[in-house]
């Protein structure tokens, strides 16, 4: 068998440019796929459990460690086509794990330093279990048997062939791209080996779904005893070095430790929970979750509430947790306010609230492990924001609780502006019947959202993966309006997609900005600027995506993004961005708007030219650079997003 060596990775291609979130999101989106790229191309000798974490390991580090892979000057060019071919984000992520899955299967040296793939991943860690892959067949055996038999490129070439189903030519690009010397030889290797493709597909290779199995337990149980006595032990020498002198503890008046604290226990207590009255909400003053009732068919159960209340004040370690960020998961100050206690689905689900956080509580029905804990910030929730809260995600579908004054719901695909809603069946308890989820993997071709109706108007909401679904605007910053009108919903339908990019970011509020509308300079039309922006519930994090759309164009092309920016808010509604554009007889230009308070737009660098007024169409060449920068009416500059 001849040997492969991988040679030292070579720098990046001039002027590719792959953003850390646009490589972040093609991680997440095929991240199961490139765990088993990982996986399979890994040596089997490293063992099987050591293999699947390492897998999971080389994926989680394939990130860029900057902030583009790039020149993230670049203005980017429309590109065509779409999946994961097409994506590169996910061409970047799986060079990536080609290079380091290679680099793992190298020998260690006595006296080389020895690369971070070679070494034991750090993270992630199970402890006390063993975990391995589903059993495969014969066949799998024997093709495991076979790859382990080929050197690390051969093998790389083998998996890649199979599963991403790459040509020759392009299959020695990706391998020479990873550092292998001889791609060429590689192939020969690889072809050695019947092709069977289907069975790389299979569960056997599948390092996501995995089997579970305990360590060593007399041998854990020898360790727990000693590290118990060391932790004793060290707890007694901390006690005596933090005993007082002459004036304060460490904690100063506070009491001990072990003192019994009475809102901490009221908190816990079953009968202190807040319970609002049904028509409570009529007569407030306010219209948000703290007007909602107490709801569903098992708000008396005390054994269930007492069940949720502790596990908020102290989540064991068989608790699944997750908060959106800026969301303490810490236990509640006191009694929270109860607003729902039911069965759902397959689960029994119990909805806290008190006063910044609502809770969600979920424990099989059937009474297995496996409890969860979710918290999602809400405090200054508006009536709008304060209409639904999502009760239990089932098979690709969502469950959402009602406010009380809602007076109907139904289901919308945004996509689809011009075709009408599908009504909701609103419960006795306020649960309305499932409907859809968005996308969360594959090609989007539908994006359904709740749209809900009260004495106030209509609105839409959209899951984003978190229990508080995002209100839908449209209209200037400043002064939007629901997105649930005709012109909103037509203004929202070719960018619903982007949607996917702030999905479990702690969104707020997503509002969709039309800035501007420019001719094409072949005279085909008038192209769409929209501006959509995602406000957050903690403050920060907010993120704004300029977006380009052609006439009779489907969908719109994110063509710069900015985080933690004021850009197309409240605060500073003004934005500038520019793209590569190329006309239908073949010639490029730069295209730049801004909003209609833009006096001047100017491009330097790669491109050169200057406009009065928001918009600039300069020919250029493929591929150029430039940078943008404008004047507002009253002398302010603004720059360009990236």
């Amino acid at each position: 068998m001849q040997s492969q060596d991988v040679a030292p990775r070579p720098a990046p291609p001039s002027g590719a440019v792959v953003g850390v979130e646009q490589a972040e999101a093609a991680l997440v989106e095929h991240y199961p796929r490139l765990v088993r790229l990982a996986h399979l191309m890994l040596p089997p000798g490293l063992g099987r459990g050591r293999r699947v974490l390492t897998a999971h390991a080389l994926v989680q580090r394939a990130l860029p460690r900057g902030r583009a892979a790039g020149d993230a000057s670049v203005i980017p060019a429309q590109q065509s086509g779409g999946g994961r071919d097409g994506d590169p984000g996910y061409a970047f992520v799986r060079l990536q794990v080609v290079r380091t899955a290679l680099e793992a299967g190298l020998p260690l040296r006595r006296w080389a330093r020895p690369r971070r793939s070679q070494l034991p991943p750090v993270l992630p860690q199970v402890w006390g279990l063993r975990l391995f892959p589903r059993s495969g067949g014969a066949d799998e055996l024997a093709l495991d048997q076979r790859l382990s038999a080929l050197s690390g490129p051969a093998r790389a070439a083998y998996v890649l062939r199979g599963l991403e189903k790459l040509a020759d030519a392009p299959l020695r690009g990706v391998l020479t791209a990873a550092g292998v010397e001889d791609p060429a030889a590689a192939l020969r290797e690889a072809s050695g080996v019947e092709a069977r493709d289907a069975l790389l597909d299979s569960p056997g290779f599948d390092p996501c779904s995995l089997q579970a199995r305990p360590t060593d337990l007399m041998r854990r149980r020898r360790h727990t005893k000693a590290a118990l006595a060391a932790g004793a032990a060290l707890a007694v020498c901390g006690a005596l070095l933090a005993l007082p002198g002459d004036g304060w503890g460490p904690d100063g008046a506070a009491a001990p430790s072990s003192a019994r604290n009475p809102a901490a226990e009221a908190a816990l207590d079953p009968a202190r929970l807040e319970r609002v009255a049904p028509a409570a909400w009529k007569s407030s003053a306010r219209a948000d979750f703290s007007v909602w009732p107490a709801r569903g068919g098992l708000v008396h159960d005390t054994a269930l509430l007492r069940r949720a209340l502790a596990v908020w004040a102290r989540p064991g370690t068989s608790v699944q947790v997750s908060a959106t960020p800026g969301t303490p998961s810490g236990a509640p100050p006191g009694p929270p306010q109860l607003l729902y206690a039911g069965d759902v689905d397959q689960a029994r689900v119990v909805l806290l609230y008190d006063g910044l956080r609502i809770a969600r509580y979920a424990e099989p029905k059937d009474g297995t492990g496996g409890a969860a804990l979710d918290f999602a910030r809400v405090d200054g929730a508006s009536r709008a924001e304060a209409s639904a809260v999502v009760l239990g995600r089932t098979d690709g579908n969502v469950r959402y609780l009602i406010a009380p004054w809602v007076t109907g719901a139904a289901e919308r695909d945004l996509l689809k502006p011009s075709a009408g809603a599908m009504d909701l069946t609103l419960s006795a308890d306020g649960s309305a019947s499932p409907l859809a989820g968005p996308p969360r993997t594959g090609t989007c071709t539908s994006w359904n959202v709740l749209q809900v109706e009260d004495a106030s108007g209509t609105r839409l909401l959209t899951d984003l993966g978190e229990l508080v679904p995002a209100r839908l605007t449209t209209g200037r910053p400043g002064a939007p309006r629901e997105a649930a009108g005709a012109q909103g919903l037509r203004e929202w339908a070719p960018f619903a997609c982007s949607l996917g990019s702030v999905r479990s970011g702690g969104v707020r509020t997503v509002n969709a900005w039309q800035y501007a509308r420019q001719p094409l300079p072949d005279g085909s039309g008038s192209a769409s600027w929209v501006c959509t922006r995602a406000d957050t519930w903690r403050g920060g994090g907010t993120r704004a995506l300029a977006q380009f759309r052609t006439p009779g164009g489907t969908y719109g092309a994110v063509v710069a993004r900015a985080g933690d920016s004021p850009a197309c808010g409240s605060r500073d509604p003004h934005v500038l961005a520019g793209v590569l554009w190329k006309s239908g007889a073949g010639v490029w230009y730069l295209l730049a708007a801004g909003g209609r308070d833009t006096a001047s737009v100017e491009a330097t660098g790669g491109v050169r030219g200057s406009a009065t007024g928001p918009l600039l169409a300069v020919r250029a060449r493929q591929g150029a650079r430039a940078e943008l920068k404008g004047t507002l009416a009253d002398g302010r500059a603004v720059t360009g997003l990236r």
